[in-house]
């Protein structure tokens, strides 16, 4: 419920300091800080009770937490005199004469009142309780606000107790029920109980629906479900997602973004407007996919002219914008857009070119929907400005030009203003580009005229690879194209173990530009591998007879090693995976010296590079990895040819961490057990839908398990200590039956040291012998 929260902006009428002060009585102040510890009147507080008196200790506080209840009912009653605000500790809300009635507390009542507005308007008898204090639950003030037409009811929990009788709420209002038999003021035939929107998960009027067509039944389904397939435990209820109550008069507009190209902040900023210098209402929630930056952002920004309510997102939208042309390849980013909308595009082709470059199902919907399409090259108009890929400002700009909301010169001065107010503190010279973006944005902004037919001969790709396995197609699959909500129950591990090695199979493809290596300047020093944060620049040497299938562009060199000299040396990047961070760019020591611009590793554009370099990865990947023994694992030069066993993670473009741990797993990867604090490490290492650890030819590689921030030194001491206990409890058991081993296996097994790599394997050849 947080998350919805939290990540909503709204237009708000604020209570001024004055009200809030008229609310508090300084006598209560006065006598609080009284009561703060001070030298000047020393007395304890947190003595350690013992079973003789924590008991009665307890219970003296019972009477404050019963008087707790009345107090916040006069506050809010003062309240209501001093803002005209009215508020119950148990809010009621729908027909007078309600004989369906749900309960629910939290952000998820706002929808529950769409829905019950729209049905009550269709005749229907139904009503909500919103609860606005939970605990002290006060069992009167509860029972005052049920209508005594009440025949049916709905108590809706968003957590999830396992193996409890039933969730709080729930359990709380049948204890009040049953205290109460006989003496209530209705005659409820069914009292029910279900769980919604756990984890943030949507929660919409049509779910709301759903819940009340429940009750309508002679025998509603008790702890339910609404929102999920539940084929394990066919806890679910059907409903109708088409059914909906967004105002007609409410605008709505969906902004898919690519993290860190600052199309949240620019939105967020846009809805601040539309909310202060319009008489509109507004509304902004924003979709984070957890991948941190370079992945996924969807921005959902309602305005009109009535109060909006509506605490879910976006299904039909009358303005769709698409910050990276990559996401039209893999997402139907029209899916939500109504008939007639207008849609937006971040596009490095022109008007001339885009509707070539475009799937043939996105040409086919748009022609159908009569979409009015626009493109601007965004990059382009950041670049110039000095702005590197934010193209946050110039989209804002185009969005404010066709939308109208505001007079096109008042739209721009008011979006300079938040530049100003945004990034003032970053320096002048941030804002001066920020608002040169602006200025030349409209002037790149073209219209496409649609053409009478959809002509390509190419549609949507898979988010994942055909070639991946069962699992991660149907499964994590499913979750990285945006559909993770229709899962059933029975595809989710109960015990929440995932395989690892899945993250090769989400080719991103959002870099605009990628690495490409000059073999006739490069020194093979191995510091870009070094330094890539996601592992997408590798080096091999191989024997040349391994390269006689290679794809014609297929680059080598001659290896700079002793005693490899006849063998080939190659630099390899994977196209689709790198995020364009440039940090291999950056690191690079070498420089062309009749062009210093020019280094053994050069940025080139993504696009025309994809096709020919996907093909000489997969090459690549088919060679084999270098003996292991052969190499110094304490030299830069060397450890460029060690495997990674992480790879392609979500981790932001440049991180700084990574590269550590990418090196953790070229060192020891196959013997590697990782303790992870919670943290980014535990979002770009341990995140669905794919994850980064993988493993060797051999399938060993690091096993991976997370632990809250403050417990995470305790978590990984236990897995030394039981690795401690079960080596000593093998060596103990392989010493007493050395007669049946084999005495000399038995020696070697205990007595083996294991420091160097060739040490290591002769050991495991010595453990399956064993086996």
């Amino acid at each position: 419920d947080g998350f919805r929260t939290s990540h909503e902006v709204g237009k708000i009428e604020p209570i001024s300091d004055e009200t809030i002060r008229a609310l508090v009585d300084d006598k209560y102040l006065i006598a609080f800080r009284k009561n703060a510890l001070s030298p000047d009147r020393p007395f304890i507080r947190g003595t350690a009770q013992n079973p003789d008196v924590f008991f009665q200790a307890r219970e003296a506080c019972t009477p404050f937490h019963a008087a707790v209840p009345a107090i916040v009912q006069s506050v809010m009653d003062r309240f209501a005199v001093q803002t005209g605000r009215s508020y119950r500790l148990f809010d009621y809300y729908g027909a007078k004469d309600a004989e369906r009635v749900i309960v629910i507390m939290g952000s998820g009542a706002e929808a529950a009142e769409e829905a019950v507005d729209a049905l009550v308007r269709a005749g229907e008898k139904v009503g909500m309780v919103k609860v606005r204090l939970y605990r002290p639950f006060d069992s009167k003030a509860f029972l005052a606000a049920l209508p005594t037409t009440l025949k049916s009811m709905a108590i809706l929990d968003r957590c999830k107790e396992p193996g409890g009788a039933g969730e709080p709420l729930y359990q709380d209002i049948m204890t009040v029920l049953a205290e109460n038999t006989g003496k209530l003021p209705f005659a409820a035939t069914s009292v029910i109980g279900g769980r919604y929107g756990l984890s943030s998960k949507e929660f919409t009027p049509a779910m709301v629906k759903g819940v009340f067509d429940e009750l309508s039944k002679p025998s509603p389904k008790n702890h339910f479900t609404i929102g999920i397939n539940d084929d394990v435990s066919h806890t679910s209820l059907d409903y109708d997602p088409e059914f909906s109550t967004e105002d007609p008069k409410t605008v709505r507009a969906l902004f898919y973004g690519l993290g860190s190209d600052g199309t949240v902040g620019a939105n967020k900023n846009s809805i601040k407007i539309i909310g202060t210098e319009t008489p509109n209402y507004a509304q902004g929630y924003f979709v984070y996919d957890s991948k941190k930056s370079g992945s996924m952002t969807t921005s959902h920004l309602r305005f009109g002219p009535n109060p909006i309510r509506s605490t879910y997102l976006i299904t039909k939208a009358s303005f769709v914008a698409c910050h990276n042309f990559s996401f039209l390849e893999k997402m139907n980013v029209l899916e939500a857009a109504m008939p007639g909308a207008v849609f937006l595009l971040n596009s490095e082709y022109s008007a001339a070119e885009v509707w070539d470059k475009l799937p043939r199902s996105t040409q086919e919907q748009m022609l159908r929907k009569k979409i009015e399409f626009y493109v601007i090259d965004g990059y382009k108009v950041a670049r110039e400005a000095g702005m590197g890929s934010r193209i946050n400002t110039i989209m804002q700009t185009c969005f404010f030009a066709i939308s109208g909301v505001l007079p096109r010169e008042e739209a721009i001065a008011q979006i300079k203003k938040a530049i100003q107010k945004t990034y003032g503190k970053r320096g002048e010279s941030v804002v001066q580009k920020n608002f040169a973006a602006v200025d030349h944005a409209l002037a790149h902004l073209e219209k496409v005229e649609l053409p009478s037919a959809a002509s390509s001969d190419f549609d949507l790709v898979p988010f994942i690879s055909a070639k991946a396995p069962a699992f991660v197609r149907n499964v994590l699959g499913q979750i990285a194209a945006g559909q993770g909500d229709s899962i059933p129950v029975s595809a989710i591990p109960a015990g929440g173990t995932f395989p690892t090695g899945t993250a090769q199979w989400e080719k991103r493809n959002i870099a605009q530009f990628i690495p490409a290596w000059d073999k006739e300047l490069c020194i093979q020093c191995g510091k870009c591998v070094m330094v890539c944060p996601h592992a997408v620049i590798r080096a091999k040497v191989y024997s040349g007879d391994l390269a006689q299938d290679a794809p014609p562009t297929f680059q080598w060199a001659k290896p700079k090693w002793k005693g490899m000299e006849q063998d080939r040396y190659t630099l390899q990047v994977a196209p689709e995976d790198c995020t364009g961070c440039g940090l291999c760019v950056e690191v690079c020591p070498v420089k062309n010296k009749s062009d210093a611009s020019r280094k053994a590793i050069n940025m080139a554009p993504q696009v025309p590079l994809r096709e020919p370099e996907r093909a000489n990865w997969e090459f690549f990947l088919g060679l084999p990895e270098m003996n292991r023994s052969r190499l110094s694992h304490t030299q830069v030069k060397d450890i460029q040819l060690l495997e990674p066993l992480f790879e392609f993670s979500g981790a932001c473009a440049g991180c700084g961490e990574t590269p550590y741990i990418k090196l953790l797993t070229q060192l020891f990867g196959d013997r590697l057990y990782i303790s992870n604090a919670t943290g980014c490490s535990s979002i770009y290492g341990g995140n669905l839908p794919t994850t980064p650890y993988t493993f060797n030819a051999q399938g060993r590689g690091p096993t991976w398990s997370n632990s809250l921030f403050e417990d995470n030194a305790e978590f990984g001491f236990g897995m030394r200590a039981a690795l401690d206990q079960q080596k000593a409890f093998a060596e103990t058991l392989v010493t007493r039956l050395a007669p049946a081993i084999g005495a000399e296996l038995a020696a070697d097994l205990v007595g083996a040291t294991q420091k160097t790599e060739a040490e290591i394997e002769k050991q495991r050849e010595r453990v399956n012998a064993l086996r």
